[in-house]
């Protein structure tokens, strides 16, 4: 089953940490990986990662997430649900069409 998954990270060095988990890893690198700056799509300082994959994957990507803390051991990457999570979804599912459509202008 293809599901999608958006966590937030506003901590720049634990980002880039977690990016290169990611990246790194056999399972969750075969998955579909954005990196964007969440200003983009939010409210929010600092980064997100949007996962699309199956449920393995995404599992193992919200594992090497979680696994990061910050001093005080809570989790830096917090996964956005419900309204959140749709609106960053539609925000960069309209990016994707407006790039295809230029796309289109220059090879059409």
């Amino acid at each position: 089953m293809y599901m999608e998954m958006v966590l937030h990270v506003e901590d720049g060095q634990a980002f880039r940490k977690i990016k290169d988990t990611m990246l790194a890893d056999e399972t969750v690198n075969r998955a579909s990986i954005t990196f964007k700056d969440a200003k983009m799509y939010t409210q929010k300082a600092g980064n997100l990662i949007i996962v699309s994959g199956t449920d393995d994957r995404l599992k193992a990507a919200a594992a090497i997430a979680k696994a990061e803390k910050t001093a005080d051991g809570k989790p830096v990457a917090a996964e956005l649900e419900g309204k959140e999570k749709e609106e960053v979804l539609r925000k960069l599912k309209e990016e994707e069409d407006r790039a295809i459509e230029g796309m289109g202008g220059i090879f059409g």
